[in-house]
C-alpha cells in the first residue's frame, strides 16, 4: 500500500466504533432496493462495519472486503443477523485478490470516496466481475450544481483529513474511465447521492 492507502486505512480503523452512526446518510430504504432480488456470488467492496448484511436475500454468496481490520471486526458481528452466506476478508480494492470473472455482482455503498485511486478501483471491479454481471453502487458525488460543487471543492480539504472521505469526487468520469457503462442512475439526494447500475462492458 501507498503512504496515502495507509494514511486512509488508518483513519477507517480509528473511526470503526462510531461508523454506524456516521453512516446514517444511506437510508435503509437506499439499501434494500439496491439488494432486493439479488442471485449468484456477490462482491461487496468496502464492506465496511456491515451495514447492508441485514438486508442480502437468503441463499446468495456473499464475499465482503474492506481494508481496514477493525471495519471488519464490527462487520463479523452482524453476520448472524443476515440470511445470506457471508465471509470477509482484508483486501484492498485496488488490488483484489480474486481471478477474473469470479462475480456475478459487486456491491459498493459510499466507498469510492476513499479510494486513492478510484479508477484502478473501478478497473479491478471490472476485472472481478462476470462480463454478464452488474455492478450496483450507491455513491455520493461532487454535486452538478455549480455553486455547491464549489463549496464541496472549499470543505474537501477538512473532510479528507477528518474522515479520509472525499466528498467532491467525480465519480460518473472516473467509472467512464474505468472502461465501465452506466446502464441506469437515479438520483437519490439532489445529484449529490445516486444509485448507479453498471455493466463491465462498456
Amino acid at each position: 500500500m501507498n503512504n496515502q492507502t495507509d494514511k486512509i486505512k488508518s483513519r477507517y480503523n480509528r473511526i470503526s466504533k462510531v461508523y454506524n452512526v456516521m453512516d446514517h446518510m444511506i437510508r435503509p430504504t437506499w439499501r434494500k432496493e439496491m439488494l432486493r432480488g439479488l442471485k449468484g456470488n456477490i462482491l461487496e467492496v468496502g464492506v465496511g462495519t456491515g451495514a447492508n448484511f441485514e438486508y442480502y436475500p437468503i441463499d446468495v454468496n456473499v464475499t465482503g472486503i474492506d481494508f481496514s481490520p477493525k471495519m471488519l471486526e464490527k462487520a463479523k458481528e452482524k453476520i448472524p443477523i443476515s440470511k445470506a452466506a457471508i465471509t470477509l476478508k482484508e483486501m484492498n480494492i485496488e488490488q483484489i485478490d480474486f481471478p477474473d470473472n469470479t462475480f456475478d455482482v459487486v456491491i459498493s455503498s459510499c466507498v469510492f470516496c476513499s479510494v486513492p485511486n478510484p479508477i484502478e478501483g473501478f478497473k479491478e471491479i471490472r476485472r472481478v466481475v462476470k462480463p454478464e454481471g452488474t455492478i450496483i453502487m450507491l455513491e455520493h458525488m461532487r454535486s452538478e450544481n455549480q455553486i455547491v460543487g464549489k463549496m464541496l471543492d472549499l470543505i474537501n480539504p477538512f473532510a479528507v483529513r477528518l474522515s479520509g472521505a472525499n466528498i467532491n469526487r467525480e465519480t460518473i468520469s472516473n467509472i467512464e474511465k474505468a472502461g465501465l457503462k452506466i446502464v441506469n442512475q437515479e438520483y437519490l439526494m439532489t445529484s449529490i447521492m445516486r444509485k448507479l447500475v453498471i455493466s463491465p462492458n462498456k
